[in-house]
């Protein structure tokens, strides 16, 4: 039988500090931070109890590139194709796959997924409206959507422009659950 190795931290480790782990309730017994064990361990919440209701969220994000770039995707001269077309089937494909990619994610039936993206005079801006009738939302879905579209644009594009940059990502609204409706001001 063979015996396991033991770890043993290495001198590079002697110099990070010890992170206080958070509480995962507070002294009246409410949970700030659901994803939190009693005993501070990440989980995933049970939603069971919680109402099915329809919820959406939406997301943008902005990838900065060159005039070059732009005006090449302007004139469908890209080497690689159609990248605006790519980049929104990357982003539908992102939202389906989010609890894949994210850990504690749930995997959820979304019900639509909208990706738009629009010419900005420095790049591209991505928009994601994900929808769903269910016990949680779709903030996750909606962000994972922005990012995958990103990278997919920026994956057409690096022949042209080596120095794209994705750049403020961040939900912009979201409704429906117990939280209710919001929007960024």
């Amino acid at each position: 039988m063979t015996e396991r190795p033991v770890f043993r931290p290495s001198s590079v480790d002697a110099f990070i500090p010890e992170v206080p782990r958070a509480r995962a309730s507070q002294p009246d017994g409410s949970q700030p931070f659901p994803h939190l064990s009693g005993d501070g361990e990440a989980r995933m919440v049970d939603v069971s109890a919680k109402e099915v209701t329809a919820r959406s969220a939406s997301a943008k994000g902005v990838v900065l590139l060159s005039k070059e770039c732009l005006d090449a995707l302007a004139d469908a001269a890209l080497p690689k194709g159609d990248a605006l077309a790519v980049a929104r089937i990357a982003g539908v494909m992102g939202a389906k796959k989010t609890s894949d990619l994210i850990p504690l994610c749930h995997p959820l039936p979304l019900t639509g997924v909208d990706v738009h993206l629009e010419t900005l005079e420095h790049g591209i801006e991505i928009s994601a409206t994900v929808r769903t009738t269910h016990r949680t939302g779709v903030e996750m879905e909606a962000l994972t959507a922005v990012c995958t579209a990103a990278l997919g644009l920026v994956d057409m594009v690096k022949a042209v422009d080596k120095h794209a940059r994705l750049t403020d990502v961040r939900v912009v609204a979201k409704s429906g659950g117990r939280s209710g409706d919001w929007t960024e001001a």
